[in-house]
């Protein structure tokens, strides 16, 4: 009920905006679960592997309640549809003590690739659903549900490459750190505390102007799935 309540009211407020298309509100209704199941991801393998801070915390559940960030799932989001500029969100990150993991120099790569892994897997499953539906060969105009398989599968894509950028506090950024030499760490982390304006930085230029590195990244990822499905 919360999520047919969350839906409804969200395509509600965007169709009145006369803002967007049909395929920017379905992008978003698929995106908000998808950003959550990422990050609940990385609790249960955190908890798997001996850290309950996740649990404890109340944040091992799909009830989208408890992942809302006010800024970067309801504020910010609103602010770029509305504005013309596209969608940037995220949601509270699930807290993982790695002291807690048995081993946390290794457990703790894997807490982080189990967010992007989970994206590839829905992904997958997307894809096989449209393969196996015919979903390619619908005729014009396209079913919803045929929209509703292909941005679930791109957003799912997308987060997945994006959270692999080797910038913190992105997941990627555990792979370069794990490599790390001991004695880079000090210059490191005087530089670590920047790399969060950079990301924002990248992301509203991207948005703004729909040029950079991400812009092309991102029109790379839906050719790709594009190619995938065979459309």
């Amino acid at each position: 009920m919360i999520w047919i309540v969350v839906i409804v009211t969200i395509a509600v407020a965007l169709i009145t905006s006369h803002r967007i298309t049909t395929d920017e509100i379905i992008l978003f209704c698929v995106l908000i679960p998808s950003i959550i199941l990422h990050e609940v991801a990385h609790g249960w393998v955190a908890l798997a592997f001996g850290d309950d801070t996740a649990k404890r915390a109340g944040r091992l559940t799909l009830n989208p309640m408890a992942h809302i960030d006010l800024v970067g799932t309801l504020i910010l989001p609103a602010i770029m549809i509305l504005s013309g500029f596209g969608f940037f969100g995220y949601a509270k990150p699930v807290p993982v003590n790695l002291a807690n993991l048995r081993n946390p120099r290794n457990h703790g790569v894997l807490v982080s690739l189990a967010g992007p892994a989970t994206n590839v897997v829905i992904a997958a499953a997307s894809a096989v659903a449209f393969h196996l539906s015919g979903a390619a060969n619908t005729a014009n105009p396209t079913p919803i549900w045929v929209l509703v398989l292909f941005y679930i599968g791109l957003a799912n894509i997308w987060l997945a490459v994006f959270n692999m950028i080797p910038i913190p506090p992105l997941d990627g950024s555990v792979l370069f750190e794990r490599l790390l030499p001991r004695a880079w760490w000090p210059g490191y982390l005087r530089i670590r505390r920047y790399s969060m304006p950079l990301l924002i930085g990248l992301v509203l230029l991207t948005l703004t102007f729909h040029v950079g590195v991400l812009a092309d990244l991102s029109n790379a990822t839906t050719n790709w799935w594009a190619s995938v499905l065979g459309v």
